[in-house]
């Protein structure tokens, strides 16, 4: 019996707003290393597409969807989940995520890593509005980064 046949088909499609982006984004992080860290939070099928965005573009989206007029570190947009797969966008504002590292004494690629998974895990429903809700997704980011090297993100040093 082989053992592909219980891998995931999860397509991951990386995007970047600018060569720019493009340009910070690989001096932090490998595409293969992005999809890596993608892969470790789920075993579904399906398609995430990951963007990376400029202030610009993350302050537009935050306001057309949730209202609120400024750029947030990331946004996720579910449409489809089941027990077997999912598809949602992924977008993160690259100039939030170098700031909020820069003022939490963390490394850039640590905390992106941290907000890939992040977004991953809010594509699969889970979210942190309630607080015994915000424990599980915690507790999984902490668990999942582990396992990648990183230590734990929501220690302010």
């Amino acid at each position: 019996m082989s053992t592909k046949l219980n891998a995931s088909k999860l397509a991951i499609d990386i995007q970047c707003a600018t060569n720019a982006l493009e340009d910070k984004l690989n001096e932090a992080a490998s595409p293969s290393l992005i999809k890596k860290w993608v892969k470790s939070t789920t075993n579904r099928n399906g398609l995430l597409t990951l963007r990376f965005v400029n202030a610009t573009e993350g302050k537009k989206l935050n306001l057309a969807f949730r209202k609120k007029d400024y750029a947030t570190n990331v946004l996720t947009f579910p449409y489809e989940l089941t027990k077997n797969s999912l598809m949602a966008d992924i977008i993160f504002c690259l100039p939030v995520i170098q700031k909020e590292a820069k003022e939490q004494n963390k490394t850039f690629k640590a905390h992106l890593a941290h907000l890939v998974v992040h977004g991953c895990l809010h594509a699969q429903g889970l979210d942190h509005e309630i607080e015994r809700d915000a424990k599980k997704m915690e507790f999984l980011e902490i668990k999942i980064l582990q396992k990648l090297g990183f230590a734990n993100p929501l220690l302010i040093v």
